[in-house]
């Protein structure tokens, strides 16, 4: 859910920069092995819906990562850009990319039936099972 803040960031080069004209100040973490691999750990992100820009796109690769999601980074230093729902065009934004992180509430987890044991975090969280976030989350039809 998108509740109207304008947030800024770049990656780590400076090469891209993305502007999310909607984005939210709700943080949830995804545990799926996919994100896990893609990152080391789990992917740490703000939704912001379908109003982003990115200055130095011709430095954007985008992986194809499954029948319904793709990947963003930036082809010179590597730095995670996005993750976008191809039939809804939604971006989810690593939070560790936006300059302003003051007003970031940590309220939500997915595919938590994946996360692995040797970590957990302190917040009280909706947390959310793969089968449960495919439900109010995936693609229609």
């Amino acid at each position: 859910m998108s509740d109207g803040t304008e947030r800024r960031g770049k990656c780590l080069c400076g090469a891209v920069q993305i502007t999310a004209r909607a984005a939210g100040n709700h943080v949830g973490a995804c545990h799926c092995k996919m994100c896990r691999r893609w990152g080391g750990g789990p992917f740490m992100e703000i939704s912001c819906g379908t109003d982003v820009s990115f200055d130095g796109t011709h430095d954007v690769s985008v992986f194809d990562s499954s029948a319904w999601a793709e990947r963003g980074f930036c082809d010179k230093c590597g730095t995670h850009l996005f993750y976008r729902i191809k039939e809804t065009g939604q971006h989810m934004i690593p939070v560790g990319i936006f300059e302003d992180d003051g007003d970031l509430i940590f309220d939500q987890q997915v595919f938590i039936d994946e996360k692995p044991s040797f970590y957990r975090f302190a917040n009280q969280t909706q947390d959310m099972t793969g089968a449960e976030t495919f439900a109010k989350f995936g693609p229609s039809g």
